[in-house]
């Protein structure tokens, strides 16, 4: 089978070495082992921008380059208009050659994969959609479109749409499906999280406005104002990071905060496994893979309610749903921090529901849609 995967996420190239994103690659290991042969439709980029990259351990048949459309100002819009009639030609070449077609969404280049689609009804299709699939959610008229056209059984055909929890009155193209990190053999006891010592929180994402890692901050000052000690550990990079750290000087966090930039999953892990909570108070998510793999080693969870989260922490039984409020939300996990029992609860139950979702569970629900 001829595997055709459209993405805007870029390919990196040094040498003869392909790299992309890191848990982008872990996941295409698994489309790759269910194919013959694996193309890609994407941009390519000369540096990795920030990007935390891994190399692709396996060799790709072709790559069809895409012009990369992300460009902000009036004349890169402009430029991004007519190039978008290049991409639309080299969509279309890759798609009539492949067997099996798999678009990534939401995105530019899976905004134009899911028109050029509908001109291949009889090829069987596979699209993830990675953001928010709830149809109530405020987003961009773009992001909206691909979800109207990939639920559109008349446009959309012979597709199998993979979205991020269950959702009402959807139509037959749309399954329910997740993502994994871990596998079986990381199925280790759990230490125990004493509630007694220092309790420590940990950040995972990029520092960007929507993922609200400030809000994370100004939780654990007012905990630390409160007379609990806290500290919290924050792993990324992003726009927000020079504000953040000029808050955490200004208010004398530097002892309690820590920022250290992108790192590998190995020292994430280590991360997860020291602390008691995992905590993302971001406006909008897909399936937030911080918040399962924090679950995945008892990390309480802590996140806004926002796409399947709710679905996840089972409406506040395996953690706790963000109000935004900032008195009323530092009160929910003061009530878990002075209640051992409690927290031991919830420790266990996200533990226990994040693993059942393992890569080789994903890869053999993987399996059943490229038969």
């Amino acid at each position: 089978m001829k595997l055709l995967i459209v993405s805007t996420a870029p390919f990196i190239y040094k040498g003869k070495d392909v790299y992309a994103y890191g848990p982008y690659v872990k996941e295409l290991l698994v489309w790759n082992k269910n194919s013959d042969e694996i193309a890609f439709c994407c941009p390519t980029w000369e540096s990795e921008r920030g990007l935390l990259v891994s190399k692709l351990p396996f060799e790709i048949n072709k790559q069809y380059k895409l012009i990369d459309l992300n460009g902000l100002t009036f004349t890169d819009k402009i430029q991004s208009f007519f190039w978008s009639f290049y991409n639309i030609g080299v969509l279309f070449k890759a798609m009539q050659k492949a067997d099996h077609i798999h678009l990534r969404c939401p995105g530019n280049v899976g905004l134009l994969g899911c028109f050029i689609q509908i001109l291949f009804p009889g090829k069987p299709k596979t699209a993830k959609y990675a953001g928010n699939w709830d149809p109530k959610a405020q987003q961009p008229w773009s992001y909206r479109l691909q979800k109207w056209i990939l639920n559109n059984t008349l446009l959309t055909r012979n597709m199998q749409v993979l979205v991020y929890g269950e959702w009402d009155n959807q139509t037959k193209n749309i399954k329910p499906f997740f993502t994994a990190s871990y596998s079986e053999k990381d199925k280790k006891p759990l230490e125990e999280k004493s509630l007694v010592t220092t309790i420590h929180f940990v950040f995972v994402g990029a520092l960007v406005k929507g993922k609200n890692p400030l809000y994370a901050i100004q939780l654990v000052e007012r905990l630390l104002q409160n007379g609990f000690s806290v500290t919290l550990s924050i792993y990324g990079d992003g726009k927000e990071r020079v504000e953040m750290e000029e808050y955490i000087l200004k208010n004398n966090l530097q002892h309690s905060v820590c920022l250290y930039g992108n790192q590998n999953q190995e020292t994430l892990k280590r991360a997860y496994q020291q602390s008691h909570f995992v905590v993302l108070p971001s406006i909008s998510e897909g399936w937030p893979k911080a918040i399962a793999e924090g679950m995945f080693w008892g990390c309480v969870p802590i996140a806004t309610s926002v796409s399947c989260v709710p679905e996840m922490l089972a409406d506040g039984i395996r953690g706790i749903l963000l109000q935004m409020k900032l008195d009323k939300d530092v009160e929910q996990i003061e009530a878990l921090i002075q209640n051992q029992a409690l927290f031991d609860g919830k420790s266990k139950a996200a533990s226990i529901w994040a693993r059942e979702y393992t890569l080789e569970v994903f890869e053999q629900e993987i399996e059943k849609f490229l038969v």
